[in-house]
C-alpha cells in the first residue's frame, strides 16, 4: 500500500486541527462579537495551510524529477 503524499497528508491534518480549535474556541469568539478577531484568524491559518501546501507539493515535484534524472544518468 502506497503511503499518501506529505503535500497532502500534513495540510489535512491542519485543516483538521484548525476545525478542532474554530470548534472549542472560536465559538466564544464569535459569540464574545469579536467577528474580527474569529474570521481573520481562520483566514490566516487557511492562506498559510494553502501556501504549505504548494510549497510542499513543489518540492516534492522537484525531488520526483531529480530522482529521475538520477535513474536516467544511472542507465547510461
Amino acid at each position: 500500500m502506497k503511503t499518501p503524499p506529505k503535500h497532502i497528508v500534513i495540510p489535512a491534518l491542519l485543516l483538521i486541527y484548525l476545525a478542532v480549535m474554530v470548534g472549542i474556541f472560536g465559538i466564544r469568539l464569535y459569540k464574545a462579537g469579536e467577528y474580527i478577531h474569529f474570521f481573520s484568524v481562520i483566514g490566516v491559518c487557511l492562506a498559510v495551510i494553502v501556501l504549505l501546501y504548494f510549497s510542499l507539493r513543489r518540492r516534492q515535484r522537484l525531488r520526483d524529477r531529480d530522482r529521475d534524472l538520477d535513474e536516467i544518468h544511472n542507465r547510461r
